[in-house]
């Protein structure tokens, strides 16, 4: 006789909330696919512009306050 370390029987509450979230509402993980494009997915970085712009760039003196005298 071979147990099992898995319960196929077992769903948590987590889980079962998760799926009746999903049953209630089918657009939510395309709610949240949009959100995350947003957010957090970026255009690819042009690295010749992102060169030019840091060569560009004015050195500012460490104390922006102080007066050169």
């Amino acid at each position: 006789m071979a147990f099992s370390k898995h319960n196929t029987q077992y769903e948590s509450e987590v889980t079962r909330f998760i799926n009746e979230l999903k049953q209630k509402n089918p657009q939510l993980e395309e709610q949240q696919r949009t959100g995350r494009a947003l957010l957090w997915d970026k255009a690819p970085l042009d690295l010749d512009a992102r060169r030019r712009a840091e060569e560009s760039r004015v050195k500012q003196q460490a104390y922006v306050y102080q007066s050169k005298l």
